[in-house]
Protein backbone atom coordinates (compact mmCIF):
# COMPACT_ATOMS: atom_id res chain seq x y z
CA UNK A 1 0.00 0.00 0.00
CA UNK A 2 0.83 3.37 -1.06
CA UNK A 3 1.67 6.41 1.43
CA UNK A 4 -0.91 8.26 -0.68
CA UNK A 5 -2.95 5.26 -0.78
CA UNK A 6 -3.32 5.15 3.13
CA UNK A 7 -3.49 8.74 3.65
CA UNK A 8 -6.65 9.11 1.00
CA UNK A 9 -8.41 6.66 3.07
CA UNK A 10 -7.81 7.75 6.41
CA UNK A 11 -8.66 11.37 4.90
CA UNK A 12 -11.60 9.73 3.59
CA UNK A 13 -12.20 7.93 7.06
CA UNK A 14 -11.96 11.28 8.70
CA UNK A 15 -14.19 12.86 6.65
CA UNK A 16 -16.99 10.50 7.14
CA UNK A 17 -16.82 10.59 10.83
CA UNK A 18 -16.74 14.60 10.15
CA UNK A 19 -19.95 13.98 8.33
CA UNK A 20 -21.68 11.45 11.26
CA UNK A 21 -21.08 14.05 13.91
CA UNK A 22 -22.52 16.57 11.92
CA UNK A 23 -25.83 14.97 10.60
CA UNK A 24 -26.56 13.26 14.29
CA UNK A 25 -24.89 16.20 16.43
CA UNK A 26 -28.33 17.16 17.88
CA UNK A 27 -28.31 14.21 19.50
CA UNK A 28 -25.70 15.05 21.87
CA UNK A 29 -28.24 17.52 23.53
CA UNK A 30 -29.76 15.04 26.66
CA UNK A 31 -32.96 16.19 26.38
CA UNK A 32 -33.44 15.96 22.91
CA UNK A 33 -31.67 12.81 22.78
CA UNK A 34 -34.77 11.20 25.46
CA UNK A 35 -37.03 12.86 22.77
CA UNK A 36 -35.47 11.08 19.86
CA UNK A 37 -35.31 7.45 21.18
CA UNK A 38 -38.81 7.97 23.23
CA UNK A 39 -40.50 8.87 20.08
CA UNK A 40 -38.25 6.57 17.76
CA UNK A 41 -40.33 3.56 19.94
CA UNK A 42 -43.78 5.12 19.66
CA UNK A 43 -43.71 6.02 16.16
CA UNK A 44 -43.12 2.10 15.56
CA UNK A 45 -45.68 1.33 17.79
CA UNK A 46 -47.86 3.77 15.77
CA UNK A 47 -47.09 2.55 11.96
CA UNK A 48 -47.90 -0.90 13.56
CA UNK A 49 -51.09 0.15 14.16
CA UNK A 50 -51.51 1.82 10.81
CA UNK A 51 -51.08 -1.04 9.43
CA UNK A 52 -53.52 -3.25 11.67
CA UNK A 53 -55.90 -0.93 10.97
CA UNK A 54 -55.80 -0.04 7.46
CA UNK A 55 -56.31 -4.06 7.20
CA UNK A 56 -58.99 -4.28 9.52
CA UNK A 57 -61.32 -1.73 7.57
CA UNK A 58 -60.39 -3.49 4.49
CA UNK A 59 -61.67 -6.80 6.40
CA UNK A 60 -64.38 -5.25 7.25
CA UNK A 61 -65.34 -3.84 4.11
CA UNK A 62 -63.46 -4.27 1.42
CA UNK A 63 -63.94 -1.06 0.33
CA UNK A 64 -61.54 2.13 -0.35
CA UNK A 65 -64.26 4.76 0.57
CA UNK A 66 -64.56 3.42 3.77
CA UNK A 67 -60.90 2.88 3.88
CA UNK A 68 -60.89 6.82 3.17
CA UNK A 69 -63.16 7.94 5.47
CA UNK A 70 -61.95 6.07 8.51
CA UNK A 71 -58.65 8.58 7.65
CA UNK A 72 -60.50 11.53 6.91
CA UNK A 73 -62.10 10.95 10.68
CA UNK A 74 -58.79 10.39 12.11
CA UNK A 75 -57.50 13.70 10.42
CA UNK A 76 -60.69 16.20 10.24
CA UNK A 77 -59.80 17.41 14.15
CA UNK A 78 -56.86 19.18 12.74
CA UNK A 79 -58.70 20.59 9.91
CA UNK A 80 -61.51 22.08 12.17
CA UNK A 81 -59.89 22.55 15.42
CA UNK A 82 -55.83 22.68 14.38
CA UNK A 83 -55.43 26.22 15.08
CA UNK A 84 -57.10 26.16 18.75
CA UNK A 85 -54.36 23.13 19.36
CA UNK A 86 -51.53 25.40 18.19
CA UNK A 87 -53.07 28.26 20.33
CA UNK A 88 -53.02 25.56 23.39
CA UNK A 89 -48.98 24.81 22.52
CA UNK A 90 -48.44 28.45 22.73
CA UNK A 91 -49.43 28.49 26.16
CA UNK A 92 -48.96 25.38 27.97
CA UNK A 93 -45.70 23.36 29.34
CA UNK A 94 -44.95 21.28 26.39
CA UNK A 95 -42.94 19.16 27.67
CA UNK A 96 -46.26 18.11 30.44
CA UNK A 97 -48.60 18.92 27.62
CA UNK A 98 -47.01 15.83 25.35
CA UNK A 99 -46.92 13.79 28.28
CA UNK A 100 -50.74 14.58 28.82
CA UNK A 101 -51.62 13.71 24.79
CA UNK A 102 -49.07 10.45 24.83
CA UNK A 103 -51.49 9.31 27.86
CA UNK A 104 -54.53 9.94 25.66
CA UNK A 105 -53.28 7.98 22.76
CA UNK A 106 -51.73 5.15 24.45
CA UNK A 107 -55.94 4.86 26.36
CA UNK A 108 -57.36 5.06 23.01
CA UNK A 109 -54.99 2.35 21.36
CA UNK A 110 -55.54 -0.45 24.10
CA UNK A 111 -59.27 -0.12 23.46
CA UNK A 112 -59.33 -0.61 19.96
CA UNK A 113 -56.58 -3.50 21.32
CA UNK A 114 -59.68 -4.89 24.02
CA UNK A 115 -62.22 -4.63 20.47
CA UNK A 116 -60.28 -6.60 18.04
CA UNK A 117 -59.03 -9.06 20.51
CA UNK A 118 -62.36 -10.03 21.74
CA UNK A 119 -64.10 -10.02 18.65
CA UNK A 120 -66.37 -7.59 19.02
CA UNK A 121 -64.67 -4.73 16.94
CA UNK A 122 -67.38 -3.43 14.04
CA UNK A 123 -66.85 -0.54 11.28
CA UNK A 124 -68.05 2.50 13.67
CA UNK A 125 -65.98 1.86 16.67
CA UNK A 126 -62.85 2.28 14.25
CA UNK A 127 -64.50 5.45 12.66
CA UNK A 128 -65.13 6.66 16.34
CA UNK A 129 -61.40 5.71 17.83
CA UNK A 130 -60.26 7.42 14.89
CA UNK A 131 -61.92 10.63 15.39
CA UNK A 132 -61.19 10.92 18.85
CA UNK A 133 -57.60 10.25 17.92
CA UNK A 134 -57.36 13.13 15.71
CA UNK A 135 -58.79 14.91 18.72
CA UNK A 136 -54.92 13.86 20.42
CA UNK A 137 -53.32 14.66 17.46
CA UNK A 138 -54.82 17.62 17.57
CA UNK A 139 -52.86 18.85 20.35
CA UNK A 140 -50.33 16.79 20.00
CA UNK A 141 -48.67 17.37 16.67
CA UNK A 142 -48.17 21.46 17.13
CA UNK A 143 -47.02 20.82 20.40
CA UNK A 144 -44.50 18.16 19.08
CA UNK A 145 -43.38 20.05 16.32
CA UNK A 146 -42.54 23.51 18.30
CA UNK A 147 -41.24 21.53 21.23
CA UNK A 148 -38.31 20.24 19.11
CA UNK A 149 -36.73 24.61 19.19
CA UNK A 150 -37.01 24.19 22.97
CA UNK A 151 -35.28 21.14 23.62
CA UNK A 152 -32.18 22.41 20.86
CA UNK A 153 -32.55 26.07 20.52
CA UNK A 154 -32.44 27.85 17.35
CA UNK A 155 -28.96 26.82 16.32
CA UNK A 156 -29.95 23.22 15.71
CA UNK A 157 -33.50 22.95 14.37
CA UNK A 158 -32.15 22.07 10.90
CA UNK A 159 -30.76 19.62 12.06
CA UNK A 160 -33.15 18.21 14.88
CA UNK A 161 -36.03 18.44 12.06
CA UNK A 162 -34.03 16.18 9.95
CA UNK A 163 -33.34 13.94 12.77
CA UNK A 164 -37.27 13.99 14.02
CA UNK A 165 -38.07 12.85 10.53
CA UNK A 166 -35.23 10.35 9.96
CA UNK A 167 -36.68 8.86 13.59
CA UNK A 168 -40.11 9.24 11.91
CA UNK A 169 -39.26 6.87 9.29
CA UNK A 170 -37.37 4.44 10.89
CA UNK A 171 -40.20 4.05 12.64
CA UNK A 172 -41.89 3.86 9.41
CA UNK A 173 -39.80 0.72 7.99
CA UNK A 174 -39.70 -1.08 11.72
CA UNK A 175 -43.51 -0.30 12.19
CA UNK A 176 -44.93 -2.02 9.22
CA UNK A 177 -42.62 -4.83 8.82
CA UNK A 178 -42.67 -6.14 12.05
CA UNK A 179 -46.91 -5.61 11.84
CA UNK A 180 -46.27 -7.78 8.67
CA UNK A 181 -45.14 -10.59 9.84
CA UNK A 182 -47.30 -10.45 13.44
CA UNK A 183 -50.78 -10.00 11.77
CA UNK A 184 -50.06 -13.57 9.60
CA UNK A 185 -48.83 -15.45 12.34
CA UNK A 186 -50.43 -13.58 15.29
CA UNK A 187 -53.39 -11.66 14.08
CA UNK A 188 -54.32 -8.11 14.10
CA UNK A 189 -54.99 -7.47 18.28
CA UNK A 190 -51.50 -7.53 19.00
CA UNK A 191 -50.43 -4.60 16.69
CA UNK A 192 -53.03 -2.72 18.69
CA UNK A 193 -51.66 -3.99 22.20
CA UNK A 194 -48.14 -3.27 21.48
CA UNK A 195 -48.59 0.22 20.01
CA UNK A 196 -50.53 0.87 23.70
CA UNK A 197 -47.57 -0.39 25.26
CA UNK A 198 -44.74 2.06 23.55
CA UNK A 199 -46.92 5.32 24.27
CA UNK A 200 -44.86 4.52 28.07
CA UNK A 201 -41.82 4.87 26.77
CA UNK A 202 -42.50 8.27 25.65
CA UNK A 203 -44.27 9.04 28.22
CA UNK A 204 -40.92 7.87 30.53
CA UNK A 205 -38.70 9.70 28.10
CA UNK A 206 -40.09 13.60 28.76
CA UNK A 207 -40.68 12.54 32.51
CA UNK A 208 -36.79 12.09 32.67
CA UNK A 209 -36.34 15.76 31.26
CA UNK A 210 -34.63 18.21 32.55
CA UNK A 211 -36.96 21.31 32.10
CA UNK A 212 -34.21 23.75 33.41
CA UNK A 213 -32.34 22.91 30.29
CA UNK A 214 -35.28 23.68 27.84
CA UNK A 215 -34.66 26.97 25.81
CA UNK A 216 -37.97 28.45 26.81
CA UNK A 217 -39.74 32.15 26.01
CA UNK A 218 -42.48 33.50 27.82
CA UNK A 219 -45.55 33.29 26.12
CA UNK A 220 -47.56 36.74 24.71
CA UNK A 221 -49.85 38.20 26.46
CA UNK A 222 -53.60 36.88 26.21
CA UNK A 223 -55.78 38.63 24.29
CA UNK A 224 -59.21 38.38 22.30
CA UNK A 225 -58.66 36.59 18.32
CA UNK A 226 -55.14 35.04 19.27
CA UNK A 227 -56.50 32.46 16.47
CA UNK A 228 -57.16 35.09 14.02
CA UNK A 229 -54.21 36.69 15.02
CA UNK A 230 -51.83 33.71 13.87
CA UNK A 231 -53.75 33.24 10.72
CA UNK A 232 -52.81 36.99 9.88
CA UNK A 233 -49.53 36.37 10.80
CA UNK A 234 -48.78 33.71 8.54
CA UNK A 235 -50.96 35.50 5.59
CA UNK A 236 -48.52 38.75 6.19
CA UNK A 237 -45.23 36.68 5.88
CA UNK A 238 -44.91 35.84 2.68
CA UNK A 239 -41.99 33.53 3.29
CA UNK A 240 -44.78 31.65 5.68
CA UNK A 241 -47.60 32.07 2.91
CA UNK A 242 -45.86 30.32 0.30
CA UNK A 243 -44.32 27.69 1.82
CA UNK A 244 -47.58 26.48 2.94
CA UNK A 245 -49.31 26.78 -0.13
CA UNK A 246 -46.76 23.88 -1.25
CA UNK A 247 -47.83 22.12 1.95
CA UNK A 248 -51.47 22.49 1.56
CA UNK A 249 -51.35 21.24 -2.34
CA UNK A 250 -48.79 17.99 -1.48
CA UNK A 251 -50.95 17.24 1.76
CA UNK A 252 -54.16 17.57 -0.11
CA UNK A 253 -53.70 15.66 -3.22
CA UNK A 254 -49.96 13.56 -3.08
CA UNK A 255 -49.55 12.57 0.50
CA UNK A 256 -52.55 9.77 0.93
CA UNK A 257 -51.00 7.19 0.74
CA UNK A 258 -52.64 5.67 3.70
CA UNK A 259 -55.47 4.90 1.00
CA UNK A 260 -53.51 4.54 -2.12
CA UNK A 261 -50.95 1.99 -1.13
CA UNK A 262 -52.79 -0.92 0.22
CA UNK A 263 -55.38 -0.06 -2.52
CA UNK A 264 -52.64 -0.50 -4.73
CA UNK A 265 -50.98 -3.69 -3.51
CA UNK A 266 -54.52 -5.67 -3.17
CA UNK A 267 -56.54 -4.13 -6.20
CA UNK A 268 -53.33 -3.10 -8.70
CA UNK A 269 -50.82 -6.40 -8.12
CA UNK A 270 -53.22 -8.67 -6.13
CA UNK A 271 -51.17 -8.34 -2.93
CA UNK A 272 -52.05 -8.88 0.61
CA UNK A 273 -50.60 -7.17 3.75
CA UNK A 274 -47.24 -8.10 3.08
CA UNK A 275 -47.13 -6.16 0.00
CA UNK A 276 -48.92 -3.50 1.21
CA UNK A 277 -45.71 -3.57 4.26
CA UNK A 278 -43.16 -4.19 1.96
CA UNK A 279 -44.55 -0.63 -0.05
CA UNK A 280 -44.81 1.37 3.23
CA UNK A 281 -41.33 0.01 4.54
CA UNK A 282 -39.53 0.80 0.97
CA UNK A 283 -41.31 4.08 0.61
CA UNK A 284 -39.93 4.76 4.00
CA UNK A 285 -36.63 3.85 4.03
CA UNK A 286 -36.34 6.37 1.14
CA UNK A 287 -37.22 9.27 3.36
CA UNK A 288 -35.11 8.07 5.98
CA UNK A 289 -32.21 9.06 3.06
CA UNK A 290 -33.80 12.25 2.85
CA UNK A 291 -34.08 13.20 6.09
CA UNK A 292 -31.20 12.44 7.04
CA UNK A 293 -29.85 14.78 3.92
CA UNK A 294 -31.42 17.09 5.33
CA UNK A 295 -30.09 16.61 8.31
CA UNK A 296 -27.16 17.54 7.29
CA UNK A 297 -27.68 20.87 5.66
CA UNK A 298 -26.76 23.90 7.58
CA UNK A 299 -29.84 25.27 6.29
CA UNK A 300 -32.77 25.15 4.06
CA UNK A 301 -33.17 26.91 0.96
CA UNK A 302 -36.32 28.04 -1.48
CA UNK A 303 -34.63 25.97 -4.08
CA UNK A 304 -35.18 22.58 -2.45
CA UNK A 305 -38.08 22.97 -1.27
CA UNK A 306 -39.02 23.10 -4.46
CA UNK A 307 -37.24 21.14 -6.49
CA UNK A 308 -37.90 18.02 -3.92
CA UNK A 309 -41.68 18.93 -4.58
CA UNK A 310 -41.33 18.74 -8.59
CA UNK A 311 -39.14 15.51 -8.03
CA UNK A 312 -42.00 14.16 -5.51
CA UNK A 313 -44.51 14.97 -8.66
CA UNK A 314 -42.61 13.17 -11.24
CA UNK A 315 -41.97 10.28 -9.29
CA UNK A 316 -45.38 9.45 -8.56
CA UNK A 317 -46.43 10.09 -12.58
CA UNK A 318 -43.80 7.27 -12.99
CA UNK A 319 -45.39 4.89 -9.78
CA UNK A 320 -48.88 5.43 -11.44
CA UNK A 321 -47.46 3.82 -14.59
CA UNK A 322 -45.23 0.77 -12.72
CA UNK A 323 -45.65 -2.40 -14.52
CA UNK A 324 -44.58 -4.83 -11.74
CA UNK A 325 -45.27 -4.14 -7.96
CA UNK A 326 -41.38 -4.71 -8.08
CA UNK A 327 -40.96 -1.80 -10.36
CA UNK A 328 -42.80 0.29 -8.19
CA UNK A 329 -41.55 -0.60 -5.05
CA UNK A 330 -38.28 1.13 -6.59
CA UNK A 331 -39.92 4.47 -7.16
CA UNK A 332 -42.06 4.09 -3.89
CA UNK A 333 -37.91 5.09 -2.55
CA UNK A 334 -37.52 8.14 -4.99
CA UNK A 335 -41.28 8.96 -3.72
CA UNK A 336 -39.93 8.94 -0.02
CA UNK A 337 -37.22 10.67 -0.34
CA UNK A 338 -38.63 13.26 -2.19
CA UNK A 339 -41.46 13.96 0.05
CA UNK A 340 -38.95 13.74 3.10
CA UNK A 341 -36.50 16.02 1.62
CA UNK A 342 -39.47 18.61 0.92
CA UNK A 343 -41.53 18.45 4.52
CA UNK A 344 -38.02 18.51 6.45
CA UNK A 345 -37.05 21.42 4.92
CA UNK A 346 -40.84 23.22 4.69
CA UNK A 347 -40.78 22.17 8.89
CA UNK A 348 -37.74 24.09 9.30
CA UNK A 349 -38.29 27.07 6.98
CA UNK A 350 -41.80 27.77 9.16
CA UNK A 351 -40.25 27.07 12.74
CA UNK A 352 -37.13 29.24 11.99
CA UNK A 353 -38.94 32.41 10.37
CA UNK A 354 -42.08 31.92 13.23
CA UNK A 355 -42.13 34.23 16.08
CA UNK A 356 -42.03 32.18 19.16
CA UNK A 357 -45.18 33.46 20.60
CA UNK A 358 -46.23 32.09 17.46
CA UNK A 359 -44.40 29.33 16.21
CA UNK A 360 -47.44 26.63 18.05
CA UNK A 361 -50.10 28.37 15.73
CA UNK A 362 -47.98 28.32 12.82
CA UNK A 363 -46.92 24.72 12.96
CA UNK A 364 -50.73 23.84 14.15
CA UNK A 365 -51.40 25.80 10.50
CA UNK A 366 -48.55 23.27 8.97
CA UNK A 367 -50.31 20.51 10.48
CA UNK A 368 -53.99 21.40 9.39
CA UNK A 369 -52.74 22.32 5.97
CA UNK A 370 -50.74 18.90 5.63
CA UNK A 371 -53.21 16.63 8.04
CA UNK A 372 -56.39 18.27 7.96
CA UNK A 373 -56.16 18.19 4.41
CA UNK A 374 -56.61 14.36 4.70
CA UNK A 375 -60.34 14.38 4.91
CA UNK A 376 -60.52 16.15 1.72
CA UNK A 377 -57.75 14.42 -0.02
CA UNK A 378 -58.26 10.92 1.81
CA UNK A 379 -62.41 10.36 0.59
CA UNK A 380 -61.60 11.37 -2.68
CA UNK A 381 -58.87 9.61 -3.93
CA UNK A 382 -60.31 6.50 -2.30
CA UNK A 383 -63.35 6.85 -4.96
CA UNK A 384 -61.21 7.40 -7.37
CA UNK A 385 -59.10 4.39 -6.38
CA UNK A 386 -62.36 2.61 -6.05
CA UNK A 387 -63.60 3.61 -9.98
CA UNK A 388 -60.92 4.19 -11.94
CA UNK A 389 -58.06 2.57 -10.14
CA UNK A 390 -55.37 3.44 -8.08
CA UNK A 391 -52.91 3.95 -10.59
CA UNK A 392 -55.36 6.81 -11.33
CA UNK A 393 -55.52 8.08 -7.83
CA UNK A 394 -51.36 8.31 -7.72
CA UNK A 395 -51.29 10.12 -11.32
CA UNK A 396 -53.83 12.07 -9.84
CA UNK A 397 -51.59 13.57 -7.35
CA UNK A 398 -48.68 13.48 -8.84
CA UNK A 399 -49.73 15.60 -11.39
CA UNK A 400 -51.37 17.90 -9.13
CA UNK A 401 -48.14 18.29 -7.27
CA UNK A 402 -45.36 18.80 -10.12
CA UNK A 403 -48.24 21.79 -11.26
CA UNK A 404 -47.91 23.45 -7.48
CA UNK A 405 -44.57 23.42 -7.81
CA UNK A 406 -44.06 25.22 -11.06
CA UNK A 407 -46.19 27.77 -9.94
CA UNK A 408 -43.77 27.91 -7.23
CA UNK A 409 -41.30 28.64 -9.08
CA UNK A 410 -42.77 31.41 -11.47
CA UNK A 411 -44.12 32.85 -8.00
CA UNK A 412 -40.24 32.73 -6.97
CA UNK A 413 -38.87 34.20 -10.36
CA UNK A 414 -41.86 37.05 -10.10
CA UNK A 415 -40.48 38.24 -6.36
CA UNK A 416 -37.02 38.13 -7.36
CA UNK A 417 -38.07 40.72 -10.19
CA UNK A 418 -39.75 43.20 -7.95
CA UNK A 419 -37.92 43.38 -4.85
CA UNK A 420 -36.06 41.20 -1.65
CA UNK A 421 -37.91 39.00 0.19
CA UNK A 422 -38.91 40.36 3.74
CA UNK A 423 -36.99 40.04 6.62
CA UNK A 424 -38.40 37.49 8.98
CA UNK A 425 -39.03 38.36 12.85
CA UNK A 426 -36.18 37.21 14.07
CA UNK A 427 -32.62 37.74 13.53
CA UNK A 428 -30.16 35.06 12.54
CA UNK A 429 -33.10 33.06 11.87
CA UNK A 430 -34.34 34.40 8.54
CA UNK A 431 -34.10 31.55 5.67
CA UNK A 432 -32.62 33.22 2.46
CA UNK A 433 -30.91 30.94 0.48
CA UNK A 434 -32.26 30.01 -2.73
Amino acid sequence: MTASGAGGRSRGAAALRAGAARTFRSLHIRNYRLFFFGQLVSVTGTWMQQVAQTWLVLNLTDSGVDLGITVALQFLPMLLFGMWGGLLADRSDKRRLLIATQAAGGLLALALWALVATGTVALWHVYVLAFLLGMVTMVDMPTRQSFVIEMVGPGEVPNAVGLNSAMFNTGRILGPAVAGVGIASLGLAPAFLANALSYLVVIGALAAMRPEELFRKAPAPRQRGEVLAGIRYVWAEPTLRSTLFLVAVIGTFGFNFIVILPLLAKFTFEGGAGLYSVFTSVMSLGSLIGALAAASRKAPSRRMLVGAAAAFGVLMLATAAAPTALVAGVLLVGVGLAVMLFLATANTILQLNSDPAMRGRVMAFYGLLFLGSTPVGGPLLGWIAEHWGPRVGLAMGGTLSLVAALAAVSAIRIRRRTGPVAPGPEAGEVIVAT
